[in-house]
């Protein structure tokens, strides 16, 4: 149950973070979906995958 009660905390954080990030970047039109491709990704990875995505963002799309 624990474990359950742990993940469920780490994807609301992720969420808010991503929420945040999208917050800032949408004055510079860097806007990440906040989708389950990205909110697991944050969750599971942290913020290395955030910059990742964001990355990602700046060089292919």
């Amino acid at each position: 149950m624990k474990n359950i009660v742990s993940l469920m905390k780490k994807i609301i954080i992720s969420g808010f973070l991503l929420y945040g990030y999208n917050l800032i970047a949408v004055n510079f039109n860097m806007i990440l979906p906040i989708n389950v491709i990205t909110l697991f990704s944050v969750t599971f990875l942290g913020t290395p995958a955030l910059f990742a995505l964001v990355l990602f963002r700046i060089l292919f799309l």
